[in-house]
């Protein structure tokens, strides 16, 4: 019987909990995306162009994007009409309240890239919270090339003398 009053003392500590929580429901945080009034959501391409603009505003920062991103954005750029990826080498997640953002960089020769990252990701984050309201819980920078003047392929191709006339 001793077990049975403990059930009964479990099933009501139970039941007590679960009116509390219905008088007094877990408390939402609340923020600007998320009111008594309704919801904004904010869709992954805004803030990737957000995050892409905010880390080109950076001193030290030469472009944005892997080897094969930043080619295929040299050829599109040579196309008439077509437009440059402002989100090329970001990639976000996006929830209700918060975002995640992921970057690669190709950092121009000389400078600190520790110091280089610590502005780009406090750009970034305070970029993405002014515009969007979302809580910007990461922002992970991979530095995948330097850039080193007068060594871009393009700029050789481009002033070397013309053998036809």
């Amino acid at each position: 019987m001793t077990s049975t009053t403990t059930d009964k003392d479990g099933a009501n500590d139970k039941a007590a909990v679960g009116e509390k929580s219905a008088t007094n429901p877990p408390a939402k945080k609340e923020n600007a995306l998320v009111t008594e009034q309704g919801t904004t959501t904010i869709s992954d391409i805004v803030v990737q162009k957000v995050a892409g603009l905010a880390a080109r505003e950076v001193r030290g920062v030469h472009d944005l994007g892997g080897g094969a991103a930043r080619a295929f954005g040299a050829i599109r750029d040579r196309i008439p009409g077509a437009s440059a990826s402002i989100g090329q080498g970001v990639s976000v997640e996006v929830g209700e309240t918060q975002a995640a953002v992921d970057l690669e960089l190709v950092v121009e020769y000389g400078v600190a890239i520790a110091e280089l990252a610590r502005a780009v990701r406090r750009n970034v984050i305070t970029a993405i919270e002014q515009m969007t309201g979302l809580d910007v819980v990461e922002v992970n920078i991979n530095v995948n090339d330097v850039y080193i003047p007068g060594e871009d392929d393009d700029d050789g191709q481009l002033s070397a003398p013309s053998r036809v006339q």
